[in-house]
């Protein structure tokens, strides 16, 4: 959601700040623009694509040495022109038409964004836009006198809510400044051309620049030709330490699959196989290196997540409880810290987030520490995020990065790294004897094999995605560990179809979804031969009874095959306890191939961000 991409070079900087925003497409945006100096101030903004803000920049021939561009997510204002970023400060009386003086880019919220044009407009500024970040261009250029660094530090001091900020000014050329608070931003240091650059995510300036430096919190930052410095939260100066980062800039590229959903699906087996490379046997050691003391000290676990992290930590719930007996509650961070509850200073507090810099985990991560609850730890794709860093746990699994906005890897790889922390708290009970975590190990090394084994059956899943693009509506229904498959097959299958779909424990069949089952309303079973099969079975029943026609994924020994009404996929082979990472691979390609057949943007569905750094 939202990018940032500024840099300050003795060259022309434009088609760095350019493919910049092309890599980072994969957040999810619905208008793009660039800004450069150039004997003032120059920009080009669109409401389209990269690609054709690409377009005008040649059009116009637009060049210059400092610049900031940016990708839009809309919050305040609609997708428009006038709403797209960078926004220029004309001064007070002058309107938007004039060429500016400051110009300036900003992921996050104002909440006091009214507040504050208000105040603005009794000294005369002049609103073209109705987003929050104008605002924030016309309080710097009110608080400006000479030093762009300046006026930003005591413009950030007004601001209330979540920021990550880039600017320049025409008046000072080759310096951009830049802010962050609740949203990320990283200054990469340039090795030629005295050159430094400002972006969202590292991905941004792949091929550019492994010379990463993440800003803390708080951080104001000022970078100029060939030197930078930073002002921590209490505005005093810090060194923060220079990484080397490798940000993978041919996981950009397609390859030969159709889109990126497709080829993440297909990278499953190699991201289980990466995520627990190492791993010979359990250890606590494996989350950090105390680990072995934080877990005998804890007696439950709350796991905060959203979205598709969150069913991974409710599939993790039936995990911990039966084989680690472990008390475990899983909350939706957005929720979580806006209701009273009751702290427990011995919960092990577990969030699960993709990019480790998602604005609701964080926030709820925040409030549990603020209650006393400070054993915490991470299941986190970003070594480098911002979760990893204020977590004292961490286990980073090793997915690569996902472009698609719809999680498939990365969902597979957080419940690969659930599963090895329920053995660890299984073993650091006395819960876990020698066999069980020799037979648990040999089965998660075979988890690539096994994955394999269920993508060949893609072409099935085409004829199935066949019918459902005809469709409006779906039912998903699971039971104990598959619940929450079921549900990830729904919220997939919506994403990025449009197809309105829900899942339900198919036992509350009964209770009222019955009464939505027709001809029209496929439903989706997941049957693993496990000790709820002949339970829903009789479910399937009571949909085939009703007219529903069923679509079971199946496995082996189930006895359930296809007939009138009934389709069934046969799975390669029962998996036990894992189970769930195999049976949410056909739901992943059914939504896949029913996006496709519907004619909709996969990758980039509408409405939707890949990186949600806002509340």
């Amino acid at each position: 959601m939202c990018g940032i991409v500024a840099a300050v070079s003795s060259r022309n900087i434009v088609p760095v700040l350019v493919q910049g925003l092309q890599r980072l497409e994969y957040r999810g945006y619905d208008s793009c623009g660039v800004a450069v100096y150039a004997d003032g101030l120059k920009r080009a903004r669109s409401t389209s694509r990269v690609a054709e803000l690409q377009e005008q920049v040649d059009l116009e021939k637009l060049t210059g040495s400092t610049g900031i561009a940016h990708t839009r997510w809309a919050t305040h204002g609609a997708p428009a022109i006038h709403n797209a970023h960078p926004h220029f400060s004309h001064g007070p009386g002058v309107v938007g038409t004039k060429p500016g003086k400051i110009a300036l880019v900003h992921n996050g919220i104002i909440e006091n964004h009214e507040e504050l044009r208000a105040s603005l407009q009794t000294k005369g500024y002049v609103f073209d836009s109705q987003t929050d970040t104008e605002v924030i261009v016309h309080l710097v250029d009110s608080l400006y006198d000479g030093d762009l660094f300046e006026a930003l530090k005591s413009a950030v001091g007004q601001l209330h809510g979540a920021y990550a900020i880039a600017a320049f000014c025409k008046d000072e050329p080759h310096r951009v400044v830049g802010a962050r608070a609740g949203s990320p931003l990283i200054l990469g240091v340039g090795e030629a051309n005295q050159e430094n650059f400002l972006a969202s995510d590292a991905m941004a300036l792949a091929g550019v620049t492994d010379q990463i430096v993440y800003l803390e919190e708080g951080d104001l930052i000022d970078i100029q030709l060939g030197k930078y410095w930073i002002l921590d939260k209490a505005q005093k100066a810090v060194q923060r330490p220079v990484k080397t980062v490798q940000a993978h800039s041919g996981a950009a590229e397609l390859g030969p699959y159709r889109h990126y959903m497709q080829k993440e699906i297909f990278e499953q087996p190699s991201a289980i196989a990466n995520t627990l490379e190492g791993v010979e046997g359990i250890t606590p050691d494996l989350f950090g290196d105390q680990a072995a003391s934080v877990f005998k000290d804890i007696d439950s676990v709350l796991i905060l997540a959203c979205g598709t992290s969150y069913y991974s930590g409710c599939t993790a719930k039936y995990w911990l409880e039966e084989i680690a007996g472990i008390s475990t509650q899983v909350e939706v961070a957005s929720e979580y810290r806006y209701r009273t509850s009751v702290p427990n200073p011995r919960t092990l507090v577990v969030t699960i987030t993709q990019s480790g810099e998602t604005a609701d985990t964080l926030a709820a991560l925040r409030h549990a520490q603020s209650l006393g609850m400070t054993q915490t730890l991470t299941i986190c794709n970003v070594a480098t995020s911002a979760m990893v860093r204020e977590c004292k746990l961490a286990y980073v699994t090793r997915a690569g990065v996902e472009i698609g906005v719809a999680s498939t890897k990365a969902f597979t790889a957080q419940l690969a790294g659930l599963f090895l922390l329920t053995l660890a708290l299984a073993q650091s009970k006395g819960r876990l004897t020698e066999a069980d975590e020799a037979a648990h190990v040999k089965a998660m090394r075979h988890l690539p094999v096994a994955l394999a084994a269920v993508l060949a059956l893609e072409p099935q899943v085409i004829a199935w995605a066949e019918d459902f693009a005809k469709m409006e509506n779906a039912l998903f229904l699971g039971r104990g560990l598959h619940y929450p498959i079921a549900l990830e097959g729904a919220l997939k299958l919506k994403e990025i179809s449009y197809i309105h779909a829900e899942a339900y424990p198919a036992g509350e069949l009964k209770h009222g979804p019955l009464a939505l089952v027709t001809s029209a309303m496929p439903v989706v079973a997941v049957a693993p031969n496990d000790s709820l099969l002949e339970k829903l079975k009789s479910n399937l029943q009571e949909v085939r009874a009703r007219g529903g026609v069923l679509y079971v994924l199946a496995d082996a020994g189930t006895k359930l095959t296809s007939s009138e009404g009934l389709h069934v996929i046969r799975m390669p082979e029962h998996y036990g306890p894992l189970s769930p990472m195999l049976h949410v691979v056909p739901l992943q390609l059914l939504a896949y191939h029913t996006a496709c057949a519907r004619g909709t943007d996969v990758d980039k569905p509408r409405n939707l961000a890949k990186s949600v750094t806002v509340e």
